[in-house]
């Protein structure tokens, strides 16, 4: 890959891994660093990678990368936050935005980001499990029990109300 590809695939695909990372992790920082960080390390073996396979190479890069900071987040959490949290409560209004986003945060991490990848990027099952590491097959489970929950938990009419 040439300094050019590099810069073509920066200004081509910045905007879709931020989208994506920010998906799964929803907070605009960390989405940031992490895809700040999945271009350097695209940068750093710039050489090796193949132009046309840029795009996976860096969704890749990105998704373990944010694998790797959402570990160090989950063994450096506040104990006051999850105590304030478990007890608070509020009454407001909720868009359909705000209850799938909800519901995409019950979802275990690998099923949000396989149905992310999928539905929201556009990967073909074979991409995504390249991507993560998985088989196809585990992909499509994956995929279809994230769709089967959010169905069973958006579908409830007590949600939308």
């Amino acid at each position: 890959m040439t300094t050019s590809d590099y810069n073509n695939c920066v200004d081509n695909y910045a905007d879709s891994v931020y989208r994506f990372i920010l998906k799964n992790i929803g907070d605009e920082e960390k989405a940031r660093d992490i895809v700040q960080d999945s271009f350097e390390k695209m940068w750093v073996k710039v050489e090796e990678i193949n132009s046309e396979k840029a795009r996976s190479y860096l969704f890749t890069t990105a998704y373990h990368t944010m694998i790797d900071h959402i570990r160090k987040d989950r063994n450096q959490e506040n104990i006051d936050d999850k105590t304030f949290n478990k007890h608070s409560y509020t009454d407001e209004y909720y868009g359909l935005k705000e209850i799938i986003d909800k519901a995409m945060a019950k979802l275990p991490e690998i099923q949000r980001s396989v149905l992310l990848l999928r539905d929201y990027e556009g990967y073909s099952y074979k991409e995504i499990g390249e991507m993560t590491g998985l088989k196809e097959v585990q992909v499509k489970v994956y995929i279809f029990r994230a769709r089967k929950f959010l169905k069973n938990h958006i579908g409830s009419l007590d949600e939308v109300i």
